[in-house]
């Protein structure tokens, strides 16, 4: 389990945004030596595309649904863009879904709320998983994207840094707790798209749940009991 490619985006206008700055920071690079990870703090804090990301040098320029403590880095599986390759006819490189981490050998969407990984000298620790976007849509301008992505149920995960430190290439990925409850990046993920009614069961995952989600869920119960 390891990391293959640590990615960074400079934010650049698009046209295929509807971020308030017009412009986005999808089209993410490998980098070359180690990058600092980092506690951004809450979302918003700070200079835009600056504190935004927990990653440096990687410009988050859309704060209403990216970046801050609770979606600082975010992970995708080689697997998964080997896949995604073969359904679209057309090569992917690291980075290709926006992702910071581009990890190998080990399956993201199985990793637990709460779950904390060991990479380099950082320490991360799973939030949610990634809810596909306009941004994501137009970058990889696939026609029906947003619902093809969905019904994979394979988005990976957003983190949140618990130790700052420095991840670079290569770095192994080491899973140092795990806990106990069964809400996966995939039921999470479920959760939110496709299958509603499990909104509830992601309380179980407790204050590691990222705290917007935990708002839905609440919501979603409350609703239920109205009914």
């Amino acid at each position: 389990m390891r990391v293959l490619t640590v990615n960074v985006g400079r934010s650049r206008a698009v046209d295929y945004t509807d971020a308030p700055s017009g412009t986005s920071g999808i089209d993410k690079r490998p980098a070359d030596g180690p990058v600092r990870v980092s506690d951004p703090g809450p979302r918003g804090e700070g200079e835009r595309g600056a504190r935004a990301s927990g990653v440096a040098g990687d410009a988050v320029c859309d704060l209403r649904f990216h970046g801050g403590r609770h979606r600082a880095v975010y992970a995708f599986a080689r697997e998964e863009l080997d896949h995604w390759e073969g359904e679209l006819g057309r090569p992917l490189a690291n980075g290709a879904f926006g992702e910071n981490l581009t990890t190998s050998g080990i399956d993201v969407n199985a990793a637990l709320i709460g779950e904390r990984w060991r990479i380099g000298s950082a320490v991360l620790e799973v939030a949610s998983g990634r809810i596909p976007c306009r941004t994501f849509a137009g970058w990889l301008d696939e026609r029906g994207w947003v619902k093809r992505f969905t019904r994979r149920a394979a988005p990976g995960p957003l983190l949140r840094v618990v130790e700052p430190g420095d991840i670079r290439a290569g770095d192994a990925i080491e899973v140092v707790h795990r806990p106990d409850h069964d809400v996966t990046v995939e039921v999470a993920f479920r959760a939110c798209t496709l299958q509603r009614e499990l909104l509830p069961r992601l309380l179980g995952a407790g204050e590691a749940l990222d705290p917007e989600l935990r708002e839905v869920a609440l919501s979603y119960i409350s609703r239920a009991a109205r009914s």
